[in-house]
C-alpha cells in the first residue's frame, strides 16, 4: 500500500499535516464496509524524526544528517507493504531521497506520492522563533540550521515521475486533499493500486554464468577508485570521489576509511547480491549507493 511523502521548509506545518492525514486514513479504514475487506486490512504508519529519536541538531552536520536519512529510508523500508500506508513526515528535501524512496515504492509495487506543504519562508522563519521559545515543544531549528536548510530546499516536481502525483497544500488550508490523496493512493472500488516495479528493480535468480565474476569485478573497480583517490589526497580528510559510469558520487567522511572497512562492505555487498541478479549495468551505481549508506 502507498507510501506519502510530506516534504517542506523546517517548520512549515508538515508535522500537523501528516497528523491530518494519519488520522482521515484511521477513520477510513474503521469505516469501510465489509464489502471492501482491503481497506479494514490497512496498518497506517506515521514516521517523525521524533519516533526514530533523531534531534533537530543532527541536520547541522552532513555526516549526522546523512545517519538520520539512513534512519528514516530504513524505517519506511520496514513496514512498507500490500497492507500498510506509510506516512513519511520530515523534510524530505532532497529529490535524490525522494527519488531512492519512489524506487523503494515501485519495487515493491506500491503507488507513492508527495505531499508539499507550501509554506511561505516569512511564516517558516515566525513558527520556528516561536518553537525556539517554547521550553517545552521539541520542534524549532537552531536559526543558522533552519536558514541553511532554506536555502538546501529542492522544492518537489511534479513532473518528475518521483515527485508525482504531486499535492500542494498552502498554509492557510484547512487541511490537505484528503479525499483526493485518498483516491489515489488507494482508491474506493476495493480493488488494490497496483504499481508494475522496473525491470531493473526486480531481482532475479542468477542465470548467467558470469554473474559473480562480473559482480567482484566491478565492485572491487570502485574500491580501487577510492584507495587511489585517498592516496593521492592524503591528509585532506573527506571529499567526493566521481566513479565513471556512475551519477552520484562516492561520499567520504572526515576520518579516514580504511581498506579492510572497505572490503567488509564489499563481501556484505556481494553475499546480499550472491543468489539474485542484478543487471549488470547498475551494479557499479547500487554499490556507490550502499557505500554512501554504510561508511562512517
Amino acid at each position: 500500500m502507498p507510501l506519502i511523502l510530506i516534504s517542506g521548509y523546517p517548520s512549515s506545518g508538515k508535522t500537523q499535516r501528516a497528523h491530518q492525514l494519519h488520522n482521515f486514513f484511521l477513520s477510513k479504514t474503521a469505516s469501510s464496509s465489509s464489502s471492501s475487506p482491503q481497506h479494514t486490512a490497512l496498518k497506517v504508519h506515521h514516521i517523525t524524526d521524533q519516533t526514530l529519536g533523531l534531534g533537530r541538531e543532527v541536520y547541522r552536520e552532513a555526516r549526522t544528517e546523512k545517519d538520520a536519512r539512513a534512519a528514516l529510508y530504513s524505517a519506511v523500508k520496514r513496514v512498507l507493504g500490500k497492507d500498510d500506508v506509510v506516512i513519511a513526515d520530515g523534510l524530505n528535501y532532497i529529490k535524490g531521497f525522494r527519488y531512492q524512496l519512489y524506487c523503494e515504492a515501485k519495487a515493491v509495487g506500491t503507488p507513492s506520492c508527495v505531499v508539499h506543504v507550501g509554506t511561505p519562508i516569512a511564516t517558516c522563519r515566525e513558527n520556528n522563533s516561536r518553537l525556539l521559545k517554547d521550553r517545552e515543544v521539541d520542534g524549532g531549528y537552531a536559526e543558522d540550521v533552519f536558514e541553511d536548510l532554506v536555502v538546501r530546499y529542492e522544492e518537489p516536481n511534479g513532473m518528475t515521475r518521483w515527485d508525482s502525483p504531486l499535492f500542494t497544500v498552502l498554509y492557510d488550508d484547512d487541511t490537505p486533499p484528503l479525499e483526493d490523496i485518498w483516491e489515489a493512493m488507494v482508491g474506493s472500488q476495493g480493488k488494490a493500486k497496483i504499481v508494475k516495479p522496473n525491470q531493473a528493480t526486480v531481482l532475479k535468480p542468477t542465470t548467467d554464468s558470469d554473474y559473480l565474476y562480473e559482480l567482484d569485478r566491478i565492485t572491487q573497480e570502485v574500491l580501487t577508485a577510492i584507495t587511489v583517490w585517498q592516496k593521492d589526497h592524503q591528509g585532506e580528510g573527506g571529499g567526493d570521489i566521481r566513479v565513471p559510469d556512475v551519477e552520484q558520487s562516492i561520499e567520504l567522511p572526515a576520518s579516514l576509511t580504511s581498506l579492510p572497512q572497505l572490503q567488509r562492505m564489499r563481501r556484505q555487498f556481494i553475499n546480499n547480491n550472491r543468489q539474485h541478479a542484478l543487471v549488470k549495468s547498475r551494479i557499479k551505481g547500487l554499490f556507490v549507493q550502499y557505500l554512501n549508506d554504510n561508511i562512517r
